[in-house]
């Protein structure tokens, strides 16, 4: 079974981390399958960078999202993309709207 979960990367206590689908028995640390964004929880708001259309193609295939991935989706707004995606919405649309949502949280970092 395939998760799609965080693998830290950075230095002793400064914690940062990739969104990646792995097996379920892999490591936290160790083989993935594929990198899908990008995670840091130390900015203020925190930095997140999902490859969302990415992200569609492995939950349609039936992977599943860990609890700590989960909340950083619905913080982002992907699971709410995701969903109209099943509805049968435009990849093309919701990826438009992932950017404008991504460059409205940069512009709060400035």
């Amino acid at each position: 079974m395939v998760r799609i979960r965080l693998r830290k990367v950075g230095a002793k206590r400064q914690p940062s981390y990739r969104i990646v689908a792995a097996d379920k028995e892999s490591p936290r640390d160790g083989r993935f399958i594929e990198i899908l964004g990008f995670y840091n929880p130390r900015t203020d708001p925190a930095t997140i960078n999902v490859k969302e259309d990415r992200v569609y193609d492995w939950l349609s295939k039936g992977a599943q999202p860990s609890e700590s991935v989960t909340q950083v989706f619905r913080s982002a707004g992907t699971l709410e993309r995701y969903e109209r995606y099943k509805q049968g919405e435009s990849v093309e649309v919701l990826m438009q709207e992932a950017a404008q949502a991504e460059a409205a949280r940069t512009d709060k970092i400035k």
